[in-house]
């Protein structure tokens, strides 16, 4: 799994960072494409990256706010130049639908793949084969939702080699022991999958808020993730600003990371009173409650590993 940071900002766009929509590429070989929330400039962004609009199957936005949504319609409508675009799933607020069918309608556009869309509801909001997707309500100044993605757990890897020796021969029932089923062979023994498979692989655990105070939601999010995206638009003395606005510090997303037992911690929708000279010193503040605390930058792409294995990015900084 990896997750590119598509824009990072706060608000509006400036210089240094665009507004906010990231992307999660899904692990291989599904290899498809999953977008959280699309400002203004996302496709353009994507043009910066190997990742193709045909290959997004579904988009996810947490709240109506302009910086968050202001992109979609666009990224929508050229999805369709794109060869073997097939439907794509539109996950979000109440009041989405109405929004796209409203854009649509006033500019004439129209679609060449199909767009299913599911205004939010608390709880699971998709599941398929290998993946869950629980949404959560959150407290900003608008009604916002924050996202739950749990990889399911997988079989350990085969022991070929014992299952042989247990008399197991090549073919069919080799797989069948893989995917995590007991067989019986023709001699009538049988053989357990978890004799000659090592322990499950753990499934990963992601969490993509949207802009949010602390409240209950976000632990209801991030318990136990890998990796936990947060906002975090203004430093930690600035804690009544950011309430004011609906918005976190940087030590409020800090200390939701380690109430979580979180993995890791990117901070986000960063204000654009802050520099890149400035993220040293917000990346200290947040690193002195939570020590696995990093900046997402635009156009940064970082591994999500599973539990025991190393990060493959050199973003860590």
């Amino acid at each position: 799994m990896e997750l590119t940071f598509l824009g990072t900002g706060a608000g509006r766009p400036s210089r240094q960072r665009n507004v906010t929509s990231m992307a999660l590429t899904l692990p291989q070989p599904r290899g498809s494409i999953w977008l959280f929330d699309c400002g203004e400039a996302t496709q353009h962004q994507l043009m910066n990256t190997p990742i193709k609009l045909n290959k997004i199957e579904a988009v996810f936005i947490t709240h109506l706010h302009g910086d968050h949504i202001n992109g979609l319609p666009g990224l929508l409508s050229s999805r369709s130049y794109h060869a073997g675009s097939g439907p794509l799933q539109l996950f979000g607020p109440q009041g989405i639908k109405d929004y796209i069918d409203a854009v649509f309608r006033l500019t004439s556009s129209h679609l060449d793949y199909e767009l299913i869309i599911t205004e939010l509801e608390a709880g699971v909001i998709y599941e398929d084969e290998e993946l869950i997707v629980e949404a959560h309500p959150l407290n900003h100044r608008v009604p916002c939702w924050g996202f739950r993605i749990v990889e399911k757990d997988k079989p350990g890897t085969l022991d070929a080699a014992k299952a042989r020796e247990l008399g197991v021969p090549f073919g069919p029932l080799l797989g069948q022991l893989k995917n995590g089923r007991d067989v019986m062979l023709p001699d009538g023994q049988l053989v357990r999958s978890g004799d000659v498979t090592g322990p499950d692989l753990r499934g990963r655990i992601i969490a993509i808020l949207g802009d949010t105070v602390p409240c209950h939601g976000v632990g209801q999010l991030a318990q136990g993730a890998d990796l936990l995206v947060h906002e975090a638009t203004f430093q930690g003395d600035m804690a009544e600003k950011a309430a004011a606005y609906g918005h976190s510090t940087t030590l409020q997303a800090a200390e939701a990371a380690r109430a979580a037992g979180a993995q890791r911690l990117y901070m986000t929708h960063i204000s654009s009173r802050y520099r890149d000279e400035d993220m040293v010193a917000l990346l200290q503040e947040a690193r002195s409650v939570f020590p696995e605390s990093y900046a997402g930058a635009d156009l940064m792409s970082i591994q999500i590993p599973r539990r025991g294995e190393l990060p493959q990015d050199s973003s860590l900084s």
